[in-house]
């Protein structure tokens, strides 16, 4: 049996794998001895890439690997196939998840220091099932407090490589600017208060 191009079995794989998949993970789709170099998955990848650029799907690295994806323009008819509502996340939540993302490795009560307010154990709590963030280790003062990192879920949820990634402070709107993007208006604060 001759075998398919390789951006065809990676169009398949990514299609099939529901996650993003690694070049090594990638290069194990193949039989050993046949197995591309990094350089021929890449070229298949931006041929993939190329391929879906003006479609609705779109092939995105993120920090796991790749992926196909619907593109965000296409989110408000690709929704409606699911009953459910997306979470909405609390003020408080944002906020802790964006200083554990710019401070890392960063303790609770140096959050709690530069938000001015405790941070409830239900905010970690929800970070921590998330898989957004994990404990890397604990401070060496009293008490040991447990130091915060994000995690590749971060990454890969946010559509992100890296943190490099992220906007730089300076160009960071206030939140309040942010809300109706956010869904953090009035019910949805009130709604997503039950998460704090």
């Amino acid at each position: 049996m001759n075998q398919p191009p390789i951006e065809h079995i990676l169009e398949a794989a990514l299609l099939a794998a529901g996650r993003p998949l690694s070049l090594d993970k990638m290069r194990e789709l193949f039989d050993e001895g046949l197995q591309p170099g990094n350089d021929d998955l890449r070229k298949a990848l931006a041929k993939l890439k190329k391929h879906y650029s003006s479609r609705a799907i779109e092939l995105r690295e993120v920090a796991s690997g790749w992926r196909l994806q619907v593109r965000e323009a296409y989110t408000p008819w690709v929704s409606r196939l699911w009953e459910e509502r997306p979470q909405r996340y609390s003020r408080a939540l944002l906020e802790t998840l964006a200083l554990v993302a710019y401070r890392q490795p960063i303790t609770r009560g140096e959050i709690e220091d530069i938000r001015g307010v405790a941070v409830s154990s239900q905010i970690v709590k929800t970070l921590l099932e998330r898989e957004w963030v994990r404990i890397v280790g604990h401070r060496d003062v009293p008490g040991r407090p447990a130091m915060y990192a994000t995690t590749r879920q971060f990454l890969d949820y946010f559509n992100l490589r890296s943190l490099n990634e992220l906007p730089p402070l300076a160009a960071i709107r206030d939140l309040d600017d942010m809300a109706p993007e956010l869904s953090l208006h009035d019910e949805g604060v009130d709604a997503a208060a039950d998460l704090d």
